[in-house]
């Protein structure tokens, strides 16, 4: 199926590794032209390499902490300077601390808005205008299952991801008929460096939780990131779509 994402512009955040570069894999091989940004320059370059070998678009990548606002901003401009265009925004973010309610306070929660889901804001904010004007784009914001099913080890993140989905649907009257679908992507376990750990030891526990017994390829996960991206799902805008293997079974 041709996804019609050649000569397309995106925009992965965090695309080093795990689901960012899963994602930043799948739209390169349709033929886009791809952004890359981490923090790490040494993952970063890894990683841009791959990205370079995978299909006939160009590449760039830029170091980038998305807890900074400016650097965002100047990620999107740079994009935009150097392609020409931003049809397709990924945003994603790091992850937080785990523990229960009673291990964080004020001020703990504050940082987690700021790690889990202000970088959303700001990098979907900085490239709205771009879009806007192209008439035609694409925002997926990448956050977590916990979004659906609240996790009593993992609160934080509950929390502030929650303000991603409501932040998403809001954005789909703020673009209204420009063209412009929004999305979340909600994933469960996948086996990224963040959950295999120095001995891998995790990703056996975590694929004993799922219905499936497995964890999820990031692959596989890019390559619904780049359906959602596509022009066929023109129709499909303030969805959250869970990635999780059946972990999540709650009844809305």
């Amino acid at each position: 199926m041709d996804l019609g994402l050649a000569g397309k512009v995106a925009m992965v955040a965090a695309a080093s590794s795990g689901l960012g570069l899963g994602v930043a894999r799948a739209l390169a091989a349709e033929g886009a032209h791809v952004s890359l940004c981490a923090r790490g320059a040494d993952r970063l370059a890894m990683a841009h390499g791959e990205i370079d070998a995978l299909g006939d678009g160009k590449v760039r990548s830029e170091v980038v902490d998305m807890n900074d606002p400016a650097a965002i901003r100047a990620w999107v401009d740079n994009t935009r300077h150097d392609f020409g265009a931003i049809d397709i925004v990924v945003s994603h973010t790091g992850g937080v601390r785990q523990g229960s309610v009673s291990e964080f306070g004020v001020d703990d929660y504050r940082e987690a808005l700021d790690t889990a889901l202000i970088p959303h804001v700001a990098l979907v904010l900085a490239a709205k205008p771009h879009l806007e004007r192209a008439g035609w784009g694409r925002v997926l914001m990448i956050t977590s299952e916990s979004v659906r099913q609240p996790m009593p080890h993992n609160v934080l993140s509950g929390v502030a991801r929650l303000g991603v989905l409501g932040f998403a649907r809001n954005l789909v009257h703020g673009f209204g008929d420009r063209g412009v679908t929004v999305n979340v992507l909600a994933p469960g376990y996948h086996d990224t460096p963040a959950l295999r750990g120095p001995s891998g030891a995790d990703v056996a526990a975590a694929a004993a939780e799922v219905p499936l017994r497995s964890v999820g390829d990031p692959d596989d996960f890019g390559a619904l990131a780049a359906f959602l991206a596509s022009r066929q799902a023109s129709f499909v805008t303030g969805a959250l779509l869970l990635v999780d293997g059946g972990n999540t079974r709650a009844v809305p």
